[in-house]
């Protein structure tokens, strides 16, 4: 599963080099694809004039808030290309389908999209448990799973070639969480509170190659295939052990029932939540909604959405807030005139629009570099050659090589905070980001963390044109 990130950094991009009038030209009305025209081609999902790509989303279920918006933002960018001459002359069609985040369908919708919509490649597809259900199937198939929109570290090993992760590894959110935890919280007692998968398990090794065993003073999940109410039981277990911080991974939803049971008892520890459930436009709308569970009295219901103001995350792209930002202004550009009415009304720019926006333009960037006369192959080795020139949001590079296929290795620590004033969206106002950290790049083993000395990638000239 995914969720927020922010940043930027200008390496020599082979877009620029040579092809600066290849990659989004739609503001100096070229085509994407510079050279139209392209020849049939015969890999599947490819013709003279198209290219179809497909994912499984949960536009429904327990996951459903926040990332149901990723899919149609990147399908703002593809919209966008599409209207500009598309990629060598070919227009991206992507299908999206609902799996609720339940694995068994996630498998059912996989075999749709590639036996009956003929895909060329899975794209973005969303969380760790679903994702797993179909990795053997795709390699099987031969069909690139690609940008998977998880951090679990199962998506870099040389049995799954076709394979990519796009954000950090959770293993690298929490070993740079939890350096910032052993620094700034000595002699606390911390807790633990993970999704018991593999986005949970990852996360907490990252934390304990940082914090001392002998801090950790509790150890609680939950089972997201039965998330429907709030964490009482384990909250209420953490004040018992006395944790004072409490490291946080959870979904969204899973945020909001951990905070408000928690508040309902009187406990207010420091949380330190990973990337992937502390969106604040995400989990504030959550956190109203679901103050029921927790109280009843009008006074603490209009507390709710305030439990963010404090909350320490870590972020890999530019926080949303920050709109003087280059690429904060490109992602609102292209979302107001590109995505349906109803997400961008509805939620503006977040940390999943931001997200879906950032993978979609990657993915046309990895389009262009695998040359007109596409194929699977060629798009995998533009990936393992060239993705680390490309221009994203990223605050570091992407990571992809032969025999790396991570996206992101790094973030900085952030806190949400209403001392850094306010941000405000369709669904309400928010603390904005307060930077606490460098960005700090590390691996998901017990190599050190880093900090990040290397520069950010700028946006293009021509996309930056789109912003006016």
């Amino acid at each position: 599963m995914r969720r927020r990130g922010r940043r930027p950094v200008l390496y020599r991009s082979w877009v620029a080099v040579g092809a600066a009038s290849v990659v989004l030209l739609a503001a100096c009305g070229a085509g994407v694809g510079w050279t139209s025209g392209a020849g049939a081609a015969s890999t599947t999902g490819v013709t003279k004039s198209s290219i179809t790509i497909g994912a499984t989303v949960p536009l429904t279920g327990p996951a459903a808030p926040g990332y149901s918006e990723i899919a149609p933002a990147m399908d703002a960018v593809f919209k966008w290309v599409n209207a500009h001459g598309g990629v060598y002359g070919r227009k991206i069609k992507y299908i999206y389908l609902n799996d609720k985040y339940d694995p068994s369908t996630t498998a059912k919708l996989t075999r749709k999209l590639v036996l009956t919509d003929h895909i060329f490649a899975d794209v973005g597809s969303l969380g760790t448990p679903t994702d797993l259900a179909i990795q053997k199937y795709l390699h099987a198939e031969k069909v690139p799973h690609l940008f998977i929109e998880s951090g679990c570290n199962c998506w870099s090993t040389s049995k799954y070639p076709e394979e990519l992760g796009w954000q950090p590894p959770y293993t690298t959110d929490g070993k740079i969480l939890g350096m910032y935890i052993k620094t700034h919280f000595p002699g606390k007692k911390i807790g633990e509170l993970y999704q018991d998968t593999e986005f949970g398990k990852d996360f907490m090794k990252g934390i304990q190659m940082e914090v001392p065993a002998s801090a950790i003073v509790s150890k609680q999940s939950y089972d997201v295939t039965t998330l429907a109410g709030a964490m009482t039981t384990q909250m209420a277990a953490l004040q018992a052990a006395g944790a004072q911080v409490v490291a946080m991974a959870t979904i969204p939803a899973a945020t909001a029932l951990a905070m408000l049971p928690a508040y309902a008892i009187g406990y207010t520890p420091q949380y330190v939540v990973d990337n992937v459930g502390a969106d604040a436009p995400t989990v504030g709308p959550l956190l109203s909604s679901f103050t029921q569970l927790a109280t009843k009295t009008s006074s603490k219901a209009a507390a709710a959405p305030g439990l963010l103001n404090g909350v320490i995350t870590n972020i890999y792209m530019p926080a949303e807030s920050t709109a003087t930002n280059p690429w904060i202004k490109v992602e609102k550009a292209i979302l107001e005139k590109y995505t349906t009415t109803t997400v961008w009304k509805k939620h503006g720019l977040d940390g999943n629009t931001e997200y879906g926006v950032a993978l979609g333009y990657t993915f046309v960037q990895a389009l262009q570099a695998a040359g007109k006369n596409l194929t699977r192959t060629s798009l995998m080795h533009a990936l393992d050659t060239k993705a680390k020139s490309f221009h994203t949001p990223g605050l570091v590079p992407l990571r992809y090589s032969t025999k790396v296929h991570y996206g992101y290795m790094g973030s900085e620590v952030v806190q949400e905070t209403t001392a850094a004033g306010t941000f405000k969206t369709p669904a309400g106002t928010w603390p904005s980001t307060k930077v606490l950290s460098p960005v700090y790049t590390t691996t998901t083993g017990r190599g050190p963390v880093k900090k990040y000395t290397g520069k950010v990638p700028s946006v293009p000239k021509a996309l930056a044109k789109l912003a006016g």
